[in-house]
């Protein structure tokens, strides 16, 4: 993917990472829409960022999905990057609270099932152009998991897993497709993780990762030094000790 000239569509792109690499982008030198629920957070980004777009999308609505993929791509018809990054992360205690099961599926509906339907949506549109992206935004946690947030582990390993296989099958067209697997960053996914002293600052990994992109547009994942231990524990043989460090008590 080159890192300037594109035009890309950002789930989640109101806050957190997803603001980060909006921002990050347009100043690239990219045309950027940013995707989302709330109107308010996208507007704020938008007029920080002279140029940039906003359009509303409720990524947990499987039928409105369609509608807004044929919007977008009629009011952005150069539309050739899709950023899958909008996701939830909730912890789960599966022993002592009775909205569990609730908040996994949930989770699966807005971690994995909104960007897999989406990539389906616009994937048509993508297969036109002369060159085209899907980044699917996964976390180390794909790889070693936090035990008290199960579900959002899983999904982050389903969306390894699925970009693997999206890629083989897109390997003989122009859409690349990239994983972009974040660490603990700095931001406020969850309570208290903006200010964790373990967390990556949002703007040494927003910095890091696209050097990353700019040092090697064909990269099929995008891992900064931070996120290197989770993604080469079973690997190296240090699942473990990994795992009880992400999950100390």
């Amino acid at each position: 993917m080159d890192i300037t000239g594109n035009t890309i569509l950002i789930t989640g792109g109101g806050t957190g990472i997803g603001r980060g690499l909006a921002e990050a982008l347009h100043a690239a030198g990219n045309t950027v829409i940013v995707a989302g629920r709330r109107r308010a957070p996208l507007e704020a980004v938008v007029a920080a960022n002279s140029g940039m777009h906003l359009a509303l999308l409720d990524i947990d609505d499987a039928a409105a999905i369609h509608d807004f993929a044929a919007r977008v791509v009629a009011e952005h018809p150069r539309l050739n990057v899709l950023v899958n990054n909008a996701g939830i992360m909730r912890v789960e205690q599966v022993l002592t609270d009775p909205g569990a099961l609730a908040t996994a599926e949930a989770t699966i509906t807005t971690n994995l099932l909104g960007p897999i339907r989406l990539t389906a949506a616009l994937l048509p549109h993508l297969l036109g152009q002369s060159k085209a992206a899907v980044v699917n935004v996964s976390s180390g946690l794909a790889f070693v998991p936090r035990a008290d947030t199960p579900t959002y582990s899983a999904t982050k390993a389903a969306i390894h897993s699925y970009s693997i296989s999206l890629r083989h099958q897109l390997r003989d067209t122009a859409v690349q497709v990239i994983e972009w697997a974040p660490p603990l960053v700095a931001t406020d996914l969850t309570p208290g993780q903006r200010d964790n002293p373990r967390a990556l600052p949002l703007e040494d990994f927003i910095r890091e990762s696209m050097a990353l992109l700019a040092e090697n547009p064909d990269a099929a994942e995008i891992l900064v030094e931070r996120v290197k231990p989770q993604r080469t524990a079973e690997a190296t043989g240090r699942f473990d000790t990994v795992f009880s460090l992400i999950n100390l008590r």
